[in-house]
């Protein structure tokens, strides 16, 4: 006998993250990220900016947020809670219009008789809801007016019990009495099980709720679709339906709320309904008072709403309020875990979520991978793995201006000829230095391993295996790289763009040219060296004072502790220097530049020209009395100026200091930056 093959069945994955979704890209969140520490804000705060704003890709928290406003202001601008009215009032009025048709066309019936009926009819107060109760002793002549009076009784016991339970409406039409006597019961033994509940002191109190839960579910579980696992999880799912419907309540004018009482007397043809129900809210808000019970909303659409339609709407409302607080992510200790996402997707669909679990996925990696670490005092700052990742995305951009194209290859070669360096690298496209072959065997081995291969059966190369080895074509440089940090910088935009080109090039030292030192050198009213982190984090602040004179002092010192190698100086600045070092260690300032100042200044900028130091200003700014000053700067050191565009700055220090390894370079000879919109002062 042949079996059949096993079915299978396929369907949306929902055990958690997709797990054939590619692995989170931190590349654009940490250039977000590390823009936003260089202009001054915590690595915390600049990550929660990215998580709000998002990436090109991805939509952030922010627009999320604006889609839950939408949505909310879309219910209330749209809806009204006059729907149950409204259909109360069409079926009353169908039934009065059937009854005067039977009464007119009824030969049989006695004059008198029919004179009272019409105006009994004829005098129905202009309340629907009194009219209602009026007609309840009503004895109908036409089967389709006493119909239509008996649906608004099914009616409104159905719109209560959506109130308190949802779908009820749809579940009870059509109901016989044995259905409503089910109803009833459930009622009874659900009030009685959450008083009994309410009065629990003891432990076998306790127990003996537990015990009457699991049987009162045993009995009615059918009404509780949801399937709550203990007494506390009906309560929760009971009080938020219930808190959402005294909402509901309370948003109506007096008039509808008055009228609305007067009707529930009639649901089902029996106060009973209505009492059972008024006693469990009560009980609902003893167990959970602290749900919204007084809240309420201003609806002011067209479209009616029934009670259990409403309610719906003032729970979505009340989740709507939630999420929003959820995504704004302003209170104490947010994180992303917080966020709900089965209910974003209820608002807002399966894209929605599944934005945000990209989000969250994104903060938990950054947290998780080392590039976010806690110093001392507990604040996150930006590890240096992330400084690197950061930096090789500011020196990739830095090439592409270079190159005076997109796309053309890193600034890479340490150098076209000479002595290996002892650093390797991966081979790029263009690539003419010879490879490492034992990095290159070990790369295959470990890629096959990785791959599920066995190494002891062969390897084949790949081209992603191979390394290359760099060259020096020229002895070590000693960079000083001094940066202004002055409030100017700040005060006119060049704050940024000067911490870009300081971790640009300090990313490209590092990486291809490791035996060079490079020192960077901040100036306001004092100089100090820095490391890239200390200054990368550096927040703007009032800072009177350009002591240029201190830099070159620590620059100085930076060349004679190498004095086998090429002393580099490169100055971005945009102001005069406006105070000096005394012999105290006092800082002398004045401005306008005081004489002694500018003393100062040139006769440190000399002992770097008797040192060798290859010189280059880079001028941020128009101000004619700079560019002079700083042009005759230059000419005593036979250096170069550059007065670059901010975008540009980063290729111009990398350009210079490039330049300064091999035969004194020309503008021509490093294709420009930023297609010519710089200008070279030569010698």
């Amino acid at each position: 006998m042949t079996s059949r093959p096993a079915s299978s069945r396929y369907g949306r994955y929902a055990g958690g993250p997709d797990p054939l979704a590619p692995p989170v890209d931190l590349s654009e969140a940490l250039d977000a990220i590390g823009e936003d520490v260089m202009a001054g804000y915590s690595p915390e705060r600049a990550m929660s900016e990215f998580l709000r704003r998002g990436s090109k890709d991805q939509r952030g928290l922010d627009a999320l947020a604006r889609k839950i406003a939408e949505k909310r202001r879309d219910l209330l601008q749209r809806n009204n809670l006059d729907g149950t009215m409204n259909e109360v009032k069409e079926l009353l009025d169908k039934a009065v219009l059937e009854e005067r048709k039977q009464l007119a066309r009824d030969i049989h019936l006695d004059d008198d008789d029919r004179s009272f009926r019409e105006m009994q009819l004829e005098n129905l107060p202009a309340s629907t809801a009194a009219a209602v109760s009026d007609l309840s002793g009503y004895d109908w002549q036409s089967d389709a007016a006493r119909e239509s009076y008996e649906q608004i009784k099914d009616l409104l016991g159905r719109e209560l019990l959506d109130q308190r339970f949802a779908g009820m409406k749809q579940a009870m039409e059509n109901a016989t009495d044995e259905d409503r006597e089910a109803i009833n019961e459930m009622l009874e033994d659900l009030n009685g099980l959450l008083e009994k509940h309410a009065q629990a002191r003891t432990q076998e109190d306790t127990q003996a709720v537990d015990r009457a839960f699991s049987a009162f579910m045993d009995k009615h579980g059918e009404f509780f679709p949801e399937n709550p696992r203990d007494i506390d999880e009906l309560l929760d799912a009971l009080a938020k339906r219930s808190a959402a419907a005294q909402r509901m309540l309370n948003s109506m004018s007096p008039e509808q709320r008055e009228e609305l009482m007067q009707l529930s007397a009639q649901a089902f043809g029996s106060p009973q309904l209505a009492e059972q129900l008024s006693r469990l809210d009560a009980n609902l808000q003893a167990a959970r008072p602290g749900e919204d019970w007084s809240g309420s909303e201003r609806f002011e659409g067209e479209q009616g709403m029934g009670l259990g339609d409403g309610t719906g709407a003032l729970q979505d409302l009340a989740e709507l309020d939630e999420l929003f607080d959820q995504l704004s992510q302003s209170y104490a200790g947010a994180r992303m875990d917080d966020l709900d996402l089965d209910k974003l997707a209820r608002q807002l669909g399966d894209d929605a979520a599944v934005d945000a679990r990209k989000l969250a996925e994104l903060e938990k990696a950054l947290r998780e991978t080392g590039y976010l670490k806690k110093d001392s005092t507990g604040n996150y700052r930006l590890s240096p793995k992330a400084m690197r990742q950061l930096g090789k995305a500011l020196l990739k951009d830095v090439a592409n201006r270079m190159s005076g194209r997109q796309g053309a290859r890193d600034v890479r070669q340490s150098g076209a000829a000479g002595e290996r360096s002892g650093s390797t690298r991966e081979w790029a496209f263009g690539d003419t230095e010879p490879w490492d072959i034992p990095r290159t065997v070990n790369n295959a081995v470990l890629r096959t391993v990785e791959e599920g291969g066995d190494p002891r059966t062969g390897v084949r190369l790949d081209i992603r295996d191979v390394e290359v080895t760099e060259t020096e074509a020229r002895t070590q440089a000693a960079v000083a790289l001094l940066v202004d940090t002055s409030f100017s910088m700040a005060m006119d935009g060049r704050w940024v763009p000067m911490k870009r080109t300081a971790l640009a090039l300090h990313t490209l030292i590092k990486s291809r040219f490791r035996g060079d030192h490079l020192e960077l050198i901040g100036f306001g009213r004092h100089a100090q060296v820095m490391e890239i982190e200390e200054l990368t984090a550096k927040d703007a602040f009032w800072d009177k004072g350009t002591n240029l004179h201190h830099g070159l002092l620590l620059a100085n010192r930076h060349f004679r502790k190498h004095p086998n190698a090429q002393p580099v100086l490169l100055i971005v600045t945009d102001g005069e220097p406006t105070a000096h070092l005394e012999s105290s260690g006092e800082v002398w300032f004045e401005y306008p530049p005081h004489p002694l100042t500018i003393a100062h200044s040139i006769r440190e900028l000399d002992n770097a020209g008797r040192l060798g130091a290859q010189t280059t200003f880079f001028r941020l700014g128009d101000d004619p009395g700079l560019a002079r000053f700083i042009d005759s700067m230059a000419k005593r050191v036979d250096g170069n100026v550059v007065a670059p565009e901010l975008d540009d700055l980063g290729a111009a220090v990398v350009g210079s200091y490039l330049g300064s390894r091999g035969p004194r370079a020309s503008y021509r000879d490093f294709g420009g930056w930023g297609g010519g919109r710089g200008s070279w002062v030569s010698e």
